[in-house]
């Protein structure tokens, strides 16, 4: 079994999914269905057929859950050296060719939320980045294309080396 690295606050956020899930939402759709079995009918219940589709759906996030839980290894990016980019930093970087300023910080993959600028350490920005100071330019091959960009800060929390 691979380990995953996640973060202090994406496991604690991931088992408190978890937990909700077990301790309320299955016995209110146990419930649910209980409500529609009394409806009559079976076949023709459609209360019925959609509590026990919610049942599957939710059924499978929480195997899913366990099992990402489950391989999950919480990793303290406090440990290690925030001057270089690095699991958990927040990078500030300057597209070369629009002079654009991105931030994204690096988290696990089942952290990653693009749009929110967390993007997983298996991406392929994060591969190139990993390593590198303030002042270092990286060259990425990107689904829309090739892009160069300078790397111009590195912060953990409220600890940042720029240039």
């Amino acid at each position: 079994m691979q380990k995953e690295p996640m973060t202090e606050y994406g496991y604690k956020k991931l088992s408190e999914e978890l937990e909700y899930l077990k301790s309320e939402a299955r016995p209110a759709i146990a419930k649910e269905i209980e409500k529609a079995r009394e409806l009559g009918d079976l076949k023709e219940n459609a209360e019925y057929h959609a509590a026990k589709e919610k049942q599957g759906m939710m059924e499978a996030r929480i195997a899913e859950l366990e099992d990402i839980l489950g391989r999950a290894q919480v990793v303290d990016p406090a440990t290690f050296e925030h001057k270089r980019v690095s699991f958990g930093s927040t990078v500030t970087l300057i597209d070369l060719d629009t002079d654009e300023e991105l931030t994204y910080t690096i988290v696990g993959a089942s952290e990653a939320n693009p749009d929110k600028g967390l993007i997983s350490y298996h991406s392929p920005l994060s591969r190139q980045l990993i390593g590198k100071e303030p002042g270092d330019e990286v060259r990425v091959k990107l689904p829309g294309g090739e892009k160069e960009y300078e790397v111009e800060q590195v912060c953990y929390k409220d600890i940042c080396f720029g240039v």
